[in-house]
């Protein structure tokens, strides 16, 4: 049997580049298929999207909901009596439940519920929470909500976009959203301390960055086509790759390579499927 860690650099070795034919299920089944699929799968699947306002100024800084309906779709297929929770919190620039709204995620929700499926949106900032022992470089002990402390599968999905403060914002820096507190730049000073214990909090189980049109900027103003999905089973991995094809060098983005240093996945990982170049 595999130590953890032997374990984690067999997972670690590949992510899959897929380029999007305009059919978004189909899409993400090639890439999910070329890492050797979700494995694990366990409820409740918390899947936790990028929604990070309510002032889309391009139309592609919030993941469309059509890529969280394919993902649904996927998963369901392993497994219709899973339950699903998809995730957010209130931050600075929106209230999480008039976002799940405004994009289309309460309408998803009530489908796929009346289709007699488990799924539900969480608003993070309204959950109960509990103490937890983790002891981070940033936090300690903190109180985070209890869905997030029992054990589940986790999937972060993101966007490709840069950041002004932490270089680019992928699978990562996505965990960020499940702070619950509003005013979510209080955090700001330690932001890559924030990111790296949130994901050494969570692990996540699965990475998604929709990456058909990246921003410049975490809400543009400036976009760019590439047609892609990015698929891996770590953050790390995922979001290296995402740093290269977006022109820069992951060693040199802090939180990456603070993650790295935890085993949170390879900076090096190898890429199937389109080649980067």
């Amino acid at each position: 049997m595999l130590l953890n860690n032997e374990f984690l650099k067999v997972i670690d070795l590949v992510v899959a580049l897929v380029k999007d034919e305009n059919n978004i299920e189909q899409s993400l089944k090639m890439g999910i298929e070329l890492i050797n699929g979700f494995q694990d799968l366990k409820s409740p699947v918390i899947i936790k999207p990028n929604i990070c306002t309510l002032n889309d100024k391009t139309g592609f800084a919030v993941n469309d909901v059509r890529v969280v309906e394919a993902l649904l779709n996927l998963i369901f297929k392993e497994d219709r009596d899973l339950s699903i929770k998809i995730v957010e919190s209130d931050s600075m620039s929106k209230f999480a439940d008039e976002a799940f709204e405004k994009f289309g995620y309460r309408n998803l929700e009530e489908t796929m519920q009346l289709a007699g499926f488990d799924v539900s949106l969480i608003n993070l900032s309204q959950s109960p929470t509990i103490e937890t022992d983790f002891e981070g470089n940033y936090f300690k002990n903190p109180n985070f909500p209890d869905i997030l402390v029992d054990p589940h599968f986790f999937i972060s999905l993101a966007v490709a976009k840069t950041h002004y403060l932490t270089t680019l914002t992928g699978t990562l820096k996505n965990l960020f959203g499940l702070l619950p507190r509003k005013d979510q730049s209080f955090y700001h000073p330690h932001i890559n301390d924030v990111i790296v214990d949130l994901n050494r909090f969570i692990q996540p189980d699965f990475c998604i960055v929709d990456a058909r049109v990246a921003l410049e900027g975490w809400n543009g103003p400036k976009s760019r086509r590439l047609d892609r999905f990015i698929i891996g089973k770590t953050t790390v991995a995922t979001d290296a790759t995402m740093a290269r094809i977006m022109g820069f060098k992951p060693e040199e983005i802090q939180h990456l390579t603070e993650a790295e240093s935890y085993n949170l996945g390879s900076l090096s990982p190898k890429v199937v499927g389109e080649k980067i170049s």
